[in-house]
């Protein structure tokens, strides 16, 4: 935004980034955050993915904390408000990420168990409520605005074929943001989501290939997200640039979801990357 006057600051403001670690989106929005001037209260579960991906960025000069917990539990979020509690600044943001779905939790939904099930819902839908019921009362408390942003997917704003209790938990935080952002509104508290598409982070290359063509067909732009693209729409509901948008839910997907032809003859997803792999999830 060169020349217009107009840029994303977050300074003196404490952001938290729950699933900070992966080296994917959670790391890139931690490492712009920073950069836009806010301390980043990084979270993941695993230290040595902390170590990994976002201690390097505190050596170079980003006000970044580290914080190994377990967000999808009680002792894991307090110990997250009590990383804010003690770090200079003021509490602002919250940007839901930790979440996912491994590759064999992909199957038909008459094959579904309820422990499946509960556990899809418990690292997506409870992990992001209970977060933002923490830190949104912790605002509330402290009579501070600030803006809440989780992370849904296209799989939660479309059908989700041989992946329904994924997309159904990433349903559940779209209709979670917009209860939430009406509670929340008059304490000047916003609650936003993104709905990304195919995006390129280590998580979806555990069954995503290289295509480009398929990529060309399925995607109206042509080509899969970047992980500095999600968090680039991210930072944005962040930030004072979208002060008057909250229960909104953004897709950025690249036009995936205008032409949507990203089935197989037998419904499977085309980016799935091999015949086997799309071979067990169809089995009953």
């Amino acid at each position: 935004m060169s020349g217009t006057g107009i840029s994303i600051r977050l300074d003196r403001r404490i952001v938290v980034v729950s699933g900070a670690g992966g080296g994917g989106i959670g790391t890139t929005v931690t490492r712009l955050a920073a950069e836009a001037g806010a301390t980043v209260v990084a979270v993941s579960r695993s230290k040595d993915n902390l170590d990994e991906h976002v201690v390097p960025l505190a050596r170079k000069g980003l006000s970044v904390v580290p914080v190994a917990a377990d967000a999808s539990t009680d002792d894991g979020i307090a110990t997250v408000l009590d990383h804010v509690r003690r770090t200079d600044g003021d509490l602002y943001g919250l940007v839901n990420i930790a979440g996912g779905a491994a590759p064999a939790t992909w199957m038909p939904s008459t094959r579904v168990t309820r422990e499946d099930w509960r556990a899809l819902f418990a690292a997506n839908l409870e992990t992001s409520f209970f977060m933002s019921q923490a830190v949104g009362s912790e605002l509330r408390t402290r009579g501070l605005r600030g803006s809440i942003v989780s992370v849904s997917s296209i799989s939660g704003m479309n059908t989700a074929p041989f992946h329904i209790a994924y997309g159904t938990a990433k349903a559940a935080i779209v209709a979670m943001t917009r209860t939430m952002a009406v509670e929340l509104a008059l304490d000047d508290i916003r609650v936003n989501a993104v709905a990304p598409g195919v995006t390129e982070t280590a998580a979806s290359r555990t069954y995503v290939d290289e295509d480009p063509e398929r990529d060309r067909t399925a995607i109206a732009m042509g080509r899969r997200g970047t992980p500095e693209e999600q968090a680039g729409a991210i930072l944005f509901l962040l930030s004072d640039l979208s002060s008057y948008i909250t229960g909104q839910t953004l897709l950025v997907d690249g036009g995936l979801n205008l032409k949507w032809s990203h089935l197989a003859a037998d419904n499977t997803s085309l980016f799935l990357k091999d015949e086997s792999f799309r071979e067990s999830i169809r089995r009953i």
